[in-house]
């Protein structure tokens, strides 16, 4: 069975100086001494996880991790690492431009954008070329749904109505909402129920913690609709799925939650 960790990342010195980070440090109880590539492999390895698709991130005050520090990391270990892409929203053709410099489907896999940095919801007009060149590239949006772990505002991540327009206006756009969406579990159901190329990730929760809700939903109709995450650095793999057989998942939804559905939805191998 192969392991796929949906969302994590390989943070700089820069990323973990971030002032934001205060109540998420305090939270996991790390630190902000940046994780190496050896750390995260080992971190992967003792969970038994194959692949990690590591998220550059860029806000308004600039980049944090940029993708040409995911691409490095990608190149020391290719076949465990590949890279989501991020840009400036403030610059869309720069934006674009850029995910058509990066995002080659095998290096790059997909996008992702994080709402609450920005202050801006999905359904905001500067993410719109972004999302003409998902479609075009072939490759997922990813996002973050639900309330934030920082002091940030958490409205960005509501599903409806913000997301729920981005979704009508690009049915052709594969879209993978993570960090489970609470409080907000209704919406998510409900945005999972109604377009079939929405997706959840489980990162920033250890699977015992997920709403009950959301597990019903695993087990059975959404069972090709959820992805496990971690957030590493923040959680470990260990951490996140110590107690998966809790989740009592049958063969099938336990295979698709761990790696299926994010070869599926991200390609990978292609």
């Amino acid at each position: 069975m192969s392991v796929v960790d949906a969302w994590s990342q390989i943070p700089t010195p820069r990323f973990m100086q971030a002032p934001w980070l205060d109540t998420l440090l305090r939270w996991t109880g790390i630190d902000r001494n940046a994780p190496s590539v050896a750390d995260t492999l080992a971190a992967m390895d003792a969970a038994g996880i194959d692949i990690a698709l590591l998220s550059a991130w860029h806000g308004p005050q600039g980049s944090l991790i940029s993708n040409d520090e995911v691409a490095e990391c990608v190149r020391q270990a290719p076949t465990r690492f590949a890279g989501l892409a991020t840009v400036d929203l403030n610059d869309p053709v720069r934006a674009v431009a850029e995910l058509r410099r990066v995002v080659d489907g095998r290096n790059f896999v997909g996008v992702r954008v994080v709402p609450w940095l920005w202050d801006l919801p999905p359904n905001d007009r500067r993410y719109y070329p972004l999302y003409v060149a998902c479609v075009e590239l072939g490759v997922p949006f990813c996002t973050q749904i639900g309330h934030t772990g920082p002091l940030c505002r958490s409205e960005p991540g509501r599903l409806i109505p913000y997301l729920d327009d981005v979704l009508l206006d690009f049915p052709d756009l594969v879209v993978v909402g993570g960090h489970v969406g609470f409080p907000w579990i209704d919406e998510v159901l409900s945005l999972a129920y109604k377009y079939p190329n929405f997706h959840v990730d489980t990162s920033a929760y250890a699977v015992h913690r997920l709403p009950p809700d959301l597990v019903a939903f695993m087990r059975g109709a959404g069972r090709t609709r959820v992805l496990f995450g971690t957030n590493w650095p923040m959680l470990t793999p260990a951490r996140c799925l110590e107690k998966l057989d809790a989740l009592k998942l049958d063969d099938e939804a336990k295979a698709l939650f761990l790696g299926g559905n994010a070869a599926r939805v991200f390609k990978l191998g292609r």
